[in-house]
């Protein structure tokens, strides 16, 4: 089956979309469509004049939101149709690396500045069209961050619409997970920890960085886009909205996503807010660690969803070794499983407010990623460490108090203590047992719901 090495998506067959307006948010929505207008006027430069305004712009800024320091003009290139079909040698065949909900995506060579690059192309009868693009670029020229993919330019010539990307030599993490062929290695358990916390941070400047903040509405494992050494980018902002303003506790939308991905509250009232989005984390923090797809048509009827699969094996926390990619071989420890599947289940709650910040994700991510299981670790035995690489709880709890005093990037607080060494220890312990505490206490009611519920 043909990849598209960037973004991950198949030659056959695209996601399956939902389109769903609630009757009680229709009128919400009416509400914002002028000021969705005035902003993508204002931000879509003179050059693109051909690009039609679509008569309701998916995002929303917050009242008095500055936009002359936005610089959108200035950020990206815009490239001739010309230009982008010689880059592609006329858009080949030879060239098509994937198709997805926006069209076909081509690898091409720009002749002006040698650069390789991902170009997607509209496909007029496809399930995105002239807003989605539009919103993409305007977001990718508002957005800027390791973890999010870089948009290089765009081309809105006449009715053409294409986007122009760097371009990931790993693929998306979609691939990584189950499309590999059978003589490459598969991903090991360390470099998925890593590929976590990456997302987590990419998330964490959307929705608190981000100004205003940025509600993804899409995040599945096909769009995140793996770069040099498996980091992690977001991608595939088409669907994504401006967050609320700060009088409002969500934004009033038609429910647009993925199957499989969609948070519940969202599905059933249209009212989107950040925790939706770490709904889709806790669903792809399961593909990571499961390495099964968030919906397997292959399945049994009852058994095609990612969670209804693993609620069976909940039930009993014995099997939790269960859940985990075969193709891991067992080369994980007990102990940071069960952690990270307790990560996913806290996003997964049905009530949103239940669910876990981006902030406590980004410092549960970033502490599993420091929990390395390998070789070195198998052999290690000091101090009663069980030598076979894994770590029991109590020695977890010793590690998280080890891993923030030593990693530099743990708490932005632990470089404020550069005088007194003894005093920066005491600080970091004490914050590394308050944030343990914290955890171990949502972990236990996680516990608890989870009960309840199966």
């Amino acid at each position: 089956m043909g990849l598209c090495s960037c973004f991950g998506c198949r030659k056959e067959g695209v996601s399956m979309m939902m389109d769903k307006q609630p009757a009680d948010t229709k009128r919400e929505l009416e509400f914002h469509e002028d000021e969705d207008a005035a902003l993508a006027s204002t931000l879509i430069p003179a050059s693109s004049s051909s690009v039609k305004m679509p008569e309701t712009l998916e995002p929303t800024l917050k009242r008095g939101a500055s936009l002359d320091s936005c610089h959108v003009q200035n950020c990206n290139t815009t490239f001739s149709y010309r230009e982008l079909a010689s880059a592609t040698k006329n858009f080949r065949r030879e060239c098509l690396i994937g198709e997805g909900g926006f069209g076909s995506i081509y690898k091409g060579k720009i002749d002006s500045t040698g650069q390789v690059v991902a170009i997607k192309k509209l496909d007029p009868s496809g399930l995105q069209g002239s807003k989605e693009f539009l919103v993409e670029v305007l977001m990718l020229s508002l957005l800027h961050h390791p973890n999010l993919v870089d948009l290089v330019g765009f081309c809105a010539e006449g009715e053409q619409r294409l986007l122009v990307y760097e371009l990931l030599p790993l693929g998306s993490l979609e691939y990584q997970l189950h499309d590999l062929p059978p003589d490459m290695q598969p991903l090991d358990w360390n470099t998925r920890m890593k590929i976590a916390a990456g997302i987590a941070e990419g998330l964490d400047y959307l929705h608190n960085q981000a100004d205003p903040p940025v509600i993804h509405r899409d995040l599945k494992s096909s769009n995140i886009l793996l770069g040099e050494g498996f980091h992690p980018k977001l991608s595939d902002f088409g669907l994504a909205k401006f967050g609320p303003p700060k009088d409002k506790s969500h934004v009033s939308t038609r429910v647009m996503g993925t199957q499989g991905y969609c948070a519940p509250e969202y599905y059933d009232t249209g009212k989107l807010t950040t925790k939706s989005d770490i709904y889709c984390f806790g669903i792809v923090l399961l593909e990571i660690i499961t390495g099964r797809r968030a919906v397997d048509t292959t399945g049994e009827h009852g058994n095609q969803k990612l969670l209804e699969w693993a609620r069976p094996l909940l039930k009993d926390r014995k099997n939790l070794r269960q859940l985990a990619d075969q193709k891991l071989q067992g080369q994980f420890s007990d102990y940071v499983l069960r952690q990270a599947i307790d990560i996913a289940l806290m996003c997964l709650q049905d009530n949103p407010q239940s669910r876990p910040s981006i902030q406590d994700l980004v410092s549960a991510t970033k502490y599993l990623a420091t929990q390395k299981f390998g070789r070195h670790a198998a052999h290690a035995t000091r101090d009663g460490k069980r030598n076979d690489g894994r770590v029991s709880r109590e020695e977890g709890k010793q590690e998280l108090i080890t891993a923030v005093q030593g990693a530099e990037d743990a708490s932005p607080e632990l470089n404020t203590f550069t005088s007194n060494k003894d005093q920066e220890r005491a600080q970091a312990i004490a914050e590394a047992k308050q944030w343990g505490e914290s955890w171990r206490a949502k972990m236990q009611l996680c516990r608890q719901i989870e009960s309840d519920d199966l």
